[in-house]
């Protein structure tokens, strides 16, 4: 009889596992899906960093282990001329302030396993990419949830933590842009969070996997523009939103010194980094390019059939400023679940109930504007229409 270790019992089935097991079904009986679910670009990879890969794939260094320390040096200089460039910041790789992720995920997943020991305490987001209270629960850590209510903005109250949650606190964790929310943080509440983590000694991680997913001439701040996030603060991306890259797996954690090292000393005894060439044509789109701008174009299409879309049926939705997500009230009378199997019953329209993303979540769905088959927006407004055919909607 096989037992597992008692810590895969502190997390629940995978949100995005189960979302695609649906997704087969529906498909093998042969309906036809307008699939809103898991975030994942849609369009290519841009050709240039392809050839950059194929170029890089040649030179049989690259097929050999990474033995750096922190990542192959062309990749974590190229992340520091990109925070240079983009956001006015300086890391040094050369003091250890920038380090290869293979993804964002896994960095965020061995933060919590870095930095906490059994019942040690993590503030996490609610609703949330279900990575951060998950790891936080398998390496033993106690999550502690602020809840995120659109009447804030989607951010955290951090005035409602109270002061024996937060001195005991070791790790919070934030996203912004937000997934699932598409919220954006202000430069006034990154100015409150790092007084809050240092008033505690919290180290904050902010997830800013979303960083270059904008509209309408919105940019997003790093929260280490903010004077004294080095002392308490990293920031992880990657380049898979911003490429179309989230099969190439390949990101990063910059910031604090002292954090990127905790982190890079428990990888070194799980990974051996990533595939150099990957690492190679990652240097390449962050040095050469700025990110896809027609598939941002694609997106804010997407986004604009949508929300106006649902304005018409009788939502009332702002246009949202980033992400790819759009977070939606659902009607009187469903639940998030309820309300999603019926999108998918009566409308062939996958979607995300809000519930998966934490209890905060309950009471939305989450759209994703990364639309497969979709070309020009077409597929979005026969979503729309569907919906207003064939779904009851009292508003």
């Amino acid at each position: 009889m096989v037992s597992y270790a008692s810590r895969l019992d502190a997390i629940p089935p995978y949100l995005f596992g189960e979302i695609s097991r649906l997704k087969a079904k529906y498909v093998a009986e042969g309906r036809d899906l307008i699939d809103f679910g898991i975030g994942d670009p849609d369009q290519p990879t841009p050709l240039p960093i392809i050839q950059a890969l194929s170029e890089a794939a040649h030179d049989p260094s690259t097929h050999r282990y990474d033995e750096t320390d922190y990542g192959v040096p062309e990749f974590t200089y190229a992340v520091a001329e990109w925070y240079k460039r983009r956001y006015g910041v300086d890391v040094n790789p050369e003091k250890g302030e920038v380090l290869l992720l293979i993804g964002s995920k896994e960095g965020l997943a061995h933060l919590a396993w870095a930095f906490l020991d059994p019942g040690d305490i993590a503030l996490v987001p609610d609703p949330a990419y279900t990575v951060y209270r998950n790891n936080v629960a398998m390496a033993g850590g106690k999550p502690y949830v602020m809840p995120l209510l659109e009447r804030n903005g989607f951010l955290p109250d951090l005035s409602a933590i109270p002061s024996d949650i937060a001195k005991q606190a070791k790790l919070l964790f934030v996203n912004y842009p937000n997934n699932p929310t598409a919220a954006v943080a202000t430069r006034e509440f990154f100015t409150d969070l790092v007084q809050f983590a240092k008033k505690n000694d919290i180290i904050i991680c902010q997830d800013g996997a979303y960083s270059e997913v904008t509209y309408d001439g919105y940019k997003s701040p790093s929260l280490l523009e903010t004077p004294g996030a080095m002392d308490v603060a990293v920031e992880i991306n990657s380049l898979s939103k911003q490429f179309n890259m989230t099969g190439w797996r390949i990101g990063w954690a910059v910031g604090n010194a002292q954090v990127i090292e905790g982190l890079r000393k428990l990888k070194s005894n799980v990974d051996s980094k990533q595939f150099p060439a990957i690492a190679r044509a990652a240097a390449y789109a962050l040095k050469n390019l700025d990110g896809s701008p027609e598939t941002l174009a694609l997106y804010k299409r997407r986004r604009d059939i949508l929300i106006d879309g649902l304005n018409n049926l009788g939502w009332n939705l702002a246009k949202t400023k980033a992400t790819l997500y759009v977070w939606v009230p659902v009607p009187s009378g469903y639940t998030s679940v309820k309300f999603a199997e019926t999108l998918l019953e009566k409308a062939g329209i996958l979607v995300v109930p809000g519930i998966g993303y934490g209890e905060h979540g309950e009471g939305f769905v989450r759209f994703s504007l990364t639309v497969s088959g979709d070309v020009n927006g077409e597929r979005v407004a026969e979503a729309i229409e569907r919906i207003g055919k064939n779904v009851p909607i009292n508003r």
